[in-house]
């Protein structure tokens, strides 16, 4: 069982865009392992949903509405975190977002928000939550990064840039926080969440990776429970790939 492997009883985690998707299955996942969970995304009732389903687990929860790309949300966010449960033993920076816009066709207003939510924000939640980690007993940071900033994409730049400085801050925030905190990216491959809906039907059934298909939702869970528990004690400043072997 993955409770024996990687047991967080008594931990605190925090997930961004905890609502659906990736997010989603990490929540479960950690509340299944014994975590209580912060859920935090734009829309309270999609949070307090998945709350009512860690509760069901027999797990402590706490339902957020929460811009992930705005600081002064973030802080709030933090905040009512810290009120409520004292500390933070994992933060997951999941929230994001990755349209495929021509690069000619972006507009500063497109370029900001992508990279608000998808560096900005976790930046911000990283240093603050990272800081206070380090000031106490320690903690995890997993940041959820893409191929995108391994592979070059064609019509997503400023997302494959924002991923890319977030794996360069996975780096720099384990020297700086280390040696209690540990922070590792997960560098994330197609998977069949929401967004795989606006997909072809090809896209959804195959891809150019070493397995020759998207990855399931669950597909992740494994990679974040390891990440989270002390069963990666060693671990820090690391990309872990988790995406069909792309190529």
């Amino acid at each position: 069982m993955t409770h024996d492997l990687f047991d967080l009883s008594g931990k605190i985690a925090l997930v961004t865009g905890g609502s659906r998707g990736l997010g989603y299955e990490m929540v479960i996942a950690f509340a299944k392992a014994g975590a209580d969970v912060v859920i935090a995304s734009r829309k309270l009732d999609a949070c307090e949903g998945v709350a009512a389903e860690v509760r069901a687990l027999g797990r402590r929860a706490l339902a957020v509405a929460a811009h992930a790309g705005r600081w002064d949300e973030i802080d709030r966010l933090i905040a009512t975190a810290y009120a409520e449960f004292g500390r933070i033993d994992i933060l997951v920076n999941n929230a994001g977002m990755s349209p495929a816009v021509p690069s000619h066709e972006v507009t500063e207003q497109l370029f900001d928000s992508v990279m608000n939510l998808n560096f900005k924000g976790p930046f911000r939640l990283a240093s603050q939550i990272g800081h206070r980690m380090a000031q106490g007993g320690g903690g995890v940071i997993i940041n959820i990064s893409s191929t995108g900033a391994l592979i070059p994409l064609p019509a997503v730049v400023p997302y494959s840039g924002a991923k890319a400085a977030l794996n360069a801050m996975t780096v720099s925030l384990a020297h700086e926080y280390g040696p209690k905190v540990r922070v590792n990216s997960i560098s994330a491959g197609p998977f069949l969440t929401d967004i795989s809906k606006a997909w072809t039907e090809e896209a959804r059934e195959h891809s150019n990776n070493a397995l020759g298909r998207p990855g399931r939702p669950e597909e992740i869970v494994t990679a974040a429970l390891f990440l989270a528990s002390p069963m990666s004690s060693f671990t820090t400043g690391g990309v872990v790939r988790v995406d069909g072997g792309q190529h």
